[in-house]
């Protein structure tokens, strides 16, 4: 069973009373002011920045200024160059070419040349001319071997009568290869076994 004394109304239930804790007043963190790694390299990039600006500002200015500039040395203190050295003139040298000579060689090996290309091509045409001849001619001599031309008549004076042979008949004979079954060859007996089969095939005949 239940205690008698939790079975309570919410009305008669109270809240509790807070603890010692939180009488005793525990203080809240103060904050406390800090920096940034992030913005002090900003400020030192910003410095440079204009650092920069103020340098290249100065420089702009510096060049607009004009400054005189002196006199080249040449017109202050001339200066008197050497001459160069004269050089002897060139004496013409009597140089033979041998152009002349090498075109005297060249018409002749041309003249060689043409030559015998000419002499080919007569020839050429002598051998085309002489083939075109002989089957001209061999063209004549088959026309003319196909011209039908008359047979003699044949002589049917003397008719020709087979004559009986006078060679005796082939008396039959039967053959001799029996022992080839009976007897067993050695190294040197093929040779005569085929003689003698010889010797027997030529008497049946």
């Amino acid at each position: 069973m239940e205690d008698p004394s939790m079975l309570t109304s919410p009305k008669s239930s109270k809240i509790a009373p807070p603890s010692s804790n939180t009488k005793r007043g525990v203080k809240n963190s103060q904050p406390q002011p800090f920096r940034l790694q992030t913005e002090q390299r900003g400020q030192i990039k910003e410095q440079a920045l204009a650092k920069r600006v103020q340098e290249l500002v100065a420089e702009e200015a510096k060049l607009r200024i004009h400054v005189a500039q002196g006199l080249p040395l040449t017109t202050d203190k001339p200066q008197n160059l050497p001459k160069p050295h004269v050089k002897e003139q060139t004496k013409p040298l009597n140089i033979k070419l041998h152009t002349e000579q090498r075109a005297a060689r060249r018409a002749g090996f041309n003249n060689l040349v043409s030559s015998k290309n000419y002499s080919l091509e007569i020839l050429r045409r002598f051998e085309e001319k002489l083939l075109k001849v002989i089957e001209e001619e061999e063209i004549r001599i088959m026309r003319k071997e196909m011209v039908p031309k008359a047979q003699l008549m044949p002589i049917f004076d003397r008719p020709f009568f087979p004559q009986r042979s006078t060679r005796p008949l082939t008396v039959p004979r039967e053959p001799s290869f029996h022992f080839l079954k009976q007897k067993r060859c050695s190294s040197g007996e093929p040779y005569k076994i085929h003689q003698h089969v010889n010797q027997s095939m030529k008497a049946v005949k």
